[in-house]
């Protein structure tokens, strides 16, 4: 029983994080939320309850981004934003605005400059940690997320979206 909630906590602190990434990867609310527990799904099957990872969580969670682009072909649609929030009416309209924004810049880049670019602000791994998700060396991780940022503040910048 204890591996259980061991595995529940695991659940409950990476799965923000793990939400945020995919939202930012697949642009697409809803099908992030099934990924998201698909992935701890098949880490659970797969590998266990003693197994609480979060690398692997995130490549096993990478990897269903990829496979689902080959195999629909196409990108997904923006979501809706769902969550409320304390900030008054036009501040809210204007912070969705912008997410929206950043967004649709992020669905600018190349998918593998957007997938590393949202593990590094949305998973809490290392370099090293994601280099080993993407299957890169940690050198390469670092140039392409300097590269995704500076693609899109540039796009941001030129409101070319």
């Amino acid at each position: 029983m204890v591996k259980v909630a061991d595995f529940r906590a695991f659940y409950r602190k990476h799965r923000d994080g793990l939400f945020a990434y995919l939202i930012r990867s697949t642009a697409d609310y809803d099908l992030a939320g099934d990924i998201l527990q698909e992935s701890f799904t098949r880490l659970l099957e797969k590998y266990g309850e003693d197994q609480r990872n979060p690398a692997l969580l995130y490549a096993i969670a990478r990897n269903a981004v990829v496979d689902g682009y080959r195999k629909s072909g196409r990108h997904t649609a923006f979501f809706e934003e769902q969550q409320a929030s304390d900030l008054d009416t036009e501040s809210q309209l204007l912070v969705r605005e912008e997410y929206r924004r950043v967004l649709a810049a992020m669905q600018e880049l190349e998918q593998e400059e957007r997938d590393i670019l949202s593990l590094v602000v949305s998973s809490g791994l290392s370099y090293r940690e994601i280099a080993g998700v993407a299957g890169i060396s940690e050198a390469n991780v670092k140039v392409k997320v300097h590269r995704a940022r500076v693609k899109i503040r540039k796009i941001m910048k030129t409101g070319d979206m």
